[in-house]
């Protein structure tokens, strides 16, 4: 393994997931602007996330579509035709 490639800056997180106000804390090197206030009364950098394993159908056996720009739909008439010819036979 290469030494010193890995970042030594490594920090207390709070992550946020939007979709269902899910936070959770973890260490990370990531840098951003907002701050929460914590549990414990200490203020820690905010990264807000789309979809975190407290929301993905993987980990929560429930399917959800969380539609960012209209890729759902998009998809779906991309792939219409198929799906008709493939329902027809």
């Amino acid at each position: 393994m290469k030494k010193d490639i890995h970042p030594k800056n490594y920090r207390l997180v709070v992550f946020k997931d939007m979709s269902n106000d899910v936070t959770f804390m973890s260490r990370s090197t990531i840098n951003t602007k907002e701050t929460i206030k914590w549990e414990d009364g200490n203020e820690y950098p905010l990264v807000k996330l789309e979809i975190s394993s407290a929301s993905h159908p993987f980990y929560t056996g429930k399917m959800k579509l969380v539609d960012s720009a209209g890729r759902v739909d998009k998809f779906n008439n991309k792939y219409k035709k198929f799906l008709e010819k493939k329902e027809a036979k």
